[in-house]
């Protein structure tokens, strides 16, 4: 079984450019040669640390492992379809993987000849994604806000119309005849198709520069743009807007932008603590309020609200307040708000003071303090 390149480098399929490059920096130096002399199992993990990034690192690979599962494009091998063998003696191997791809592949790879003539069908290009980050404030991040970005990004060139080309000056690719792909024979004869390297697969090439562009098909500019942050978004999430990335290199009237994808850090609140869609907060009260009862002003999401606090209530009580916590994102309700009492005791009486509690211990009935009660019963049977 193939090693799952991606997952070598501890990331998801799709993972960007950036993405990759800094957890190959980190998996090479955990498991570097330099830093575990002998270690058999370190020096392979090292060397399929670099193979996973000598794939990844490469966009033509890159692209090919993506769709074929394989840094070279489809495989050609025996085996075929069994039984009968269309292909001649070779046959041909398919991963059927993913149908889209197989599509791509049959017009594609051979170049629409297969089935007795017809055109290529060319895929169309996508950009790059743009990231960038947004700092919000807690009550923001909670209710939802709307907020504009600023940031630069490549747009389709509105000379060429994104094909790089002045006045649409292009011919078609000697070295692929126009198909975009282009046959190879690897080291054990087996023969495989992969895009052109000439003209990135696109079976043209430019015969004279567009000026603005100066070939590239796009140019970059500053653009803002609105973003609308959802009520609930927690800190380290982020927000993919498609189409609002880098427009395609070379992409033509066709190409496709790539995303703008914007990571979300959240400023702490003061008092309140969040916990998934909870929310939690410590409340301390003096130990008169907690025998005598009292009303005390708590906040919330929305602003602050008013809570009672009932006399004789012990230290560590929890007080509920359902659905007032944040509210779950891209869904229905909202979390509660828990809020924990701490019965706190002064740092200092003036003697007075002290003499006035005494003689308040000496009236209160002993068999009120029930947990007191209880611990002096266990102590009495040791």
């Amino acid at each position: 079984m193939k090693k799952d390149m991606y997952g070598v480098l501890g990331l998801q399929k799709g993972a960007s450019a950036e993405e990759i490059k800094s957890a190959f920096r980190k998996k090479a130096k955990e498991c570097h040669p330099d830093t575990h002399p002998g270690d058999k199992a370190a020096e392979a993990k090292f060397k399929e640390i670099n193979a996973a990034y000598e794939v990844l690192s490469d966009p033509q690979k890159k692209s090919n492992y993506d769709r074929f599962g394989d840094a070279e494009g489809p495989q050609f091998g025996g085996g075929g379809f069994g039984g009968g063998n269309p292909f001649g003696a070779g046959g041909v191997h398919f991963d059927f993987g993913d149908l889209g791809d197989i599509g791509d592949f049959i017009f594609n790879s051979f170049g629409g000849d297969m089935f007795g003539g017809g055109g290529r069908r060319a895929s169309r290009m996508r950009g790059g994604d743009i990231h960038a980050s947004m700092v919000l404030t807690f009550r923001e991040s909670a209710l939802g806000v709307t907020k504009m970005v600023n940031y630069s990004r490549m747009e389709k060139c509105g000379t060429c119309n994104g094909t790089g080309a002045r006045g649409g000056d292009v011919e078609t690719c000697k070295y692929c005849n126009g198909q975009g792909r282009v046959r190879q024979r690897g080291m054990l004869g087996f023969a495989t198709v992969v895009p052109c390297s000439a003209c990135n697969g696109r079976g043209k090439t430019i015969k004279n520069k567009c000026d603005p562009c100066r070939g590239a098909g796009a140019v970059k500019k500053s653009v803002s743009y609105e973003v609308n942050i959802p009520a609930g978004i927690a800190d380290g999430q982020a927000v993919n807007i498609e189409g609002e990335g880098d427009a395609a290199i070379n992409g033509g009237p066709d190409g496709m932008r790539g995303s703008l994808v914007i990571a979300i850090r959240v400023q702490p609140h003061p008092i309140l603590v969040r916990d998934g869609y909870d929310l939690h907060m410590e409340l301390p009260i003096s130990f008169t309020q907690s025998i005598l009862g009292c009303k005390v002003k708590i906040p919330t999401i929305e602003g602050t609200t008013e809570i009672t606090i009932a006399p004789y209530t012990q230290n560590g009580t929890r007080h509920i307040l359902r659905g007032k916590g944040i509210k779950r994102l891209r869904q229905m309700g909202s979390g509660d708000l828990v809020v924990i009492i701490l019965v706190e005791m002064p740092n200092k009486l003036d003697r007075k003071t002290l003499d006035a509690i005494a003689a308040l211990n000496n009236v209160i009935d002993p068999r009120e303090y029930s947990k007191r009660r209880s611990y002096d019963e266990k102590m009495g049977k040791l």
